[in-house]
């Protein structure tokens, strides 16, 4: 599964982005995709999670204002979206696309946002 990973960027405070992830490879059963991010000096944590069945759950610090999405162009790519409302400072970080799969864990190059204030 490889997976490409776009639309970060800079935004002030109060602002959106959506950030873009475009999963294609072999036909690898997907249990869930996930956006994950990582600010210096800090762990990598778990922003927003979409189920094959398509629920979702969101860290704490992001429900209300990011929403995670996908859409099957065909049984070999997916697209996962997240769009990001409201931003604050502290959103800034690395923003990274995480596929769970059946054969293992696989990740796209992360994608910079930065929120000024």
């Amino acid at each position: 599964v490889q997976l490409q990973a776009s639309g970060g960027g800079l935004v002030q405070a109060g602002g959106s982005l959506r950030l873009s992830c475009a999963a294609s490879g072999s036909r690898i059963s997907i249990n869930a995709m996930n956006w994950y991010r990582q600010a210096p000096g800090s762990q990598r944590e778990l922003v927003a999670v979409i189920s094959r069945s398509g629920t979702t759950n969101y860290a704490d610090s992001v429900k209300g204002r990011f929403t995670i999405s996908t859409i099957s162009r065909d049984s070999n790519k997916n697209m996962v979206y997240l769009q990001m409302n409201s931003l604050k400072p502290e959103d800034t970080a690395v923003y990274y696309c995480h596929a769970d799969t059946l054969a293992g864990d696989y990740w796209g190059q992360g994608t910079q946002v930065t929120v000024s204030s």
